[in-house]
């Protein structure tokens, strides 16, 4: 904690008429914007969250597929994330989750937090003595709330952008992250931001039913720095459905995969290869050379590379279609 920050909330608890020990547990400040929404399309759930602190997205995101998600901000009481899911779990509503977690927390009166279910329920509360401006606004299928921002406009922004957007829950996310921002955000500045998105329905597989899980932990533009990882992030996810096309023997659609994933980077040295790659195993060494030809040029290491991929069976050519691509 910078020592500025901590001479300035001595100072305030006194004013707060809260106990230091409510702050100086294990509990970390994250006074900042957050979303928690639901995706009526596609049944996806997701929270979004910025603030002038650093690593926001470890305290305040939490969610689970079919479970719901959770933002809990301000004088953060982090249990709050962890314990308001397993109380969705048990069939709570997330205003029953919200009423039950603020009831047992002496420090309710500096806490803000935002619970919404997998069905798109959504409930939030502001503490009385959370640093002004705050505020929240529960809509269908979504919340935004905020704290210590710079002006009054901050939380309207934030409904209006996630009401009005459109596209996948994790690009509305960022818009209204976005649109807060524009309105002032909060009045320290920014540092950290981070992004989640859960599939509708638990598959049993938990590292799958994490759609998109982003953080920037420490930026001077934490919001552009999150928004290039989520294009990184569809573009991968390209060349992740071009992989499958190839192992259902499509290679018009990995094709079209692969080329969707380089127009979105067109330098990215890793997509160029093994999409020559995948080329080459499929008998089009012609269509694959300039792509090796491109990628060595720039990184000689990618030549090293080529020959070990022979002995795990990962590039499936003779000798001659070697020595072609190693030219």
């Amino acid at each position: 904690m910078k020592r500025t920050a901590l001479i300035l909330l001595l100072a305030l608890l006194p004013l707060l008429q809260i106990n230091s020990q409510t702050f100086f547990g294990n509990e970390p400040f994250a006074h900042t914007y957050s979303i928690v929404a639901y995706d009526s399309a596609t049944g996806d759930i997701g929270v979004a969250v910025q603030s002038h602190w650093f690593s926001v997205g470890t305290v305040v995101s939490w969610g689970e597929a079919g479970v719901g998600v959770v933002a809990t901000q301000s004088f953060v009481n982090t249990s709050f994330g962890i314990r308001g899911l397993e109380l969705l779990k048990k069939g709570f509503s997330p205003q029953q989750v919200v009423d039950q977690l603020i009831a047992n927390d002496e420090g309710r009166d500096v806490r803000q937090l935002a619970v919404l279910d997998y069905k798109g329920n959504a409930a939030a509360y502001t503490g009385k003595k959370c640093i002004q401006s705050a505020g929240h606004i529960v809509g269908g299928g979504f919340s935004v709330q905020a704290n210590m921002m710079l002006n009054d406009k901050v939380v309207p922004a934030m409904e209006h952008a996630f009401k009005n957007s459109k596209g996948k829950l994790a690009e509305r996310l960022l818009a209204t992250l976005e649109a807060a921002q524009n309105e002032g955000g909060d009045i320290r500045g920014k540092q950290s931001a981070a992004l989640l998105v859960f599939r509708a329905n638990p598959s049993g597989k938990v590292w799958e039913d994490k759609i998109v899980d982003l953080r920037v932990d420490d930026s001077a533009e934490p919001l552009i720095e999150l928004k290039r990882l989520l294009k990184v992030h569809r573009a991968y996810e390209h060349m992740n459905n071009g992989d499958l096309a190839v192992e259902k023997n499509n290679m018009q659609k990995a094709m079209e995969e692969y080329s969707a994933a380089m127009q979105m980077f067109p330098d990215n040295l890793e997509m160029k290869y093994w999409t020559a790659v995948t080329l080459a195993n499929n008998k089009r060494l012609d269509e694959a050379l300039p792509f090796f030809k491109e990628v060595f040029a720039k990184d000689q290491n990618w030549k090293s590379l080529t020959g070990r991929l022979i002995p795990n069976g990962l590039l499936t050519v003779d000798e001659t279609a070697l020595k072609k691509i190693l030219e």
